[in-house]
């Protein structure tokens, strides 16, 4: 039995020998590690934005149609559709209809008339021949006959009549034409008032409804990058049969769109309060949840989060967060809860990357 356990204590130490070194390697190897950059962690707010598109265009108020005020030959058309005119800008010219001309040659004879009939009846009442009564007649005779004149001569029924633009404005309808017999009343052409544009926009129903008169819009034109400020001015209570989508106008600055063009609204309807961090900080587990790695005493912590909103690049969440431990945003998809952090230095000023 001695001889068995002086072999087994053999073997024991040769095991030992042999596998000893390995031991001491393992225990002093170092503790894995990530290289990561950090950002601090800050409550803020950011503005919750419902996004519409449409089209640039007149709104009601500032859209008037011209029209025959008599009817009349259109004797010359000085303005193209789509043209831009300057308050003042001739327009159209109308020339009086052969009805019209008659009808003015008659008022005047009627005044002429009148005035006759008044001159006689007072020299009748001075000879005590008519009565004081039938003088009041025969001068609301004349006064009625010389507004009946004024009134033709007001609507360019003596003559050439040339229809100027009201205000500096775009023409968006043009129906007249040379040598065209027009009623009274018949749309000659429309005009758009510059200082008056929209941006009209749909927007889902659901999201309109947060949408109310007065919020700020951020507006930029289809294929480009700068924004113009507007805001507000109506929001539709029908949806469009054709799109389904709510209707809202966007006042816009004078002279820097124009009818026709696309563009798309961000309008902001709340501020988000909660943690404002970069989109970089956030990742998700095999479960779907979001969540972000904080630096705690250089360890690295997973705190799962909830997204409230986001703008741009950056992301408003709520959720347990060490308000004193700052986030890891390079990096942070290589940890793990409990994992040791290394943070790299920034580089200094001037130097090559």
């Amino acid at each position: 039995m001695s001889r068995l356990t002086a072999c087994a204590a053999c073997v024991a130490l040769s095991f030992t020998a042999l596998w000893a070194p390995a031991y001491a390697k393992r225990a002093s190897a170092p503790v894995p590690s990530v290289l990561v950059t950090l950002t601090p962690v800050k409550e803020g707010v950011l503005p919750h934005e419902v996004i519409g598109y449409g089209t640039v265009g007149p709104s009601s108020a500032g859209r008037k149609a011209i029209m025959a005020p008599v009817a009349a030959i259109v004797g010359g058309v000085y303005v193209r559709l789509g043209e831009a005119v300057p308050a003042g800008a001739p327009l159209v010219r109308l020339e009086p209809s052969p009805q019209t001309a008659a009808a003015y040659a008659q008022a005047q004879s009627a005044l002429v008339v009148a005035r006759h009939l008044v001159a006689s009846t007072r020299g009748l009442v001075a000879a005590h021949l008519a009565t004081e009564q039938q003088l009041a007649d025969a001068e609301k005779s004349e006064s009625d006959a010389r507004s009946q004149l004024r009134a033709f001569r007001a609507l360019g029924a003596s003559g050439s009549n040339l229809v100027r633009a009201p205000f500096p404005a775009i023409v968006t309808a043009l129906t007249a034409s040379p040598g065209a017999i027009v009623a009274q009343g018949t749309p000659l052409l429309e005009l758009a008032e510059l200082r008056a544009l929209v941006l009209t926009v749909g927007v889902v129903p659901v999201q309109a409804a947060e949408v109310t008169v007065g919020d700020p819009v951020r507006v930029t034109l289809i294929g480009g990058h700068r924004a113009v400020a507007g805001r507000v001015v109506l929001r539709g209570e029908l949806a469009e049969s054709g799109t389904g989508l709510m209707p809202v106008e966007v006042s816009l600055p004078p002279g820097v769109f124009l009818p026709g063009e696309m563009a798309k609204a961000a309008i902001t309807t709340r501020q988000v309060h909660g943690y404002v961090v970069p989109h970089q900080a956030l990742l998700v587990d095999n479960r779907g949840a979001t969540y972000v790695m904080q630096a705690v005493r250089g360890v690295a912590r997973k705190v799962v989060v909830r997204i409230l909103d986001s703008y741009g690049n950056r992301n408003v969440i709520s959720g347990p967060l060490d308000a004193g431990a700052p986030l890891v945003l390079m990096g942070n998809h290589q940890l793990s809860r409990g994992m040791r952090i290394r943070v790299a230095r920034p580089d200094p000023p001037g130097a090559n990357r």
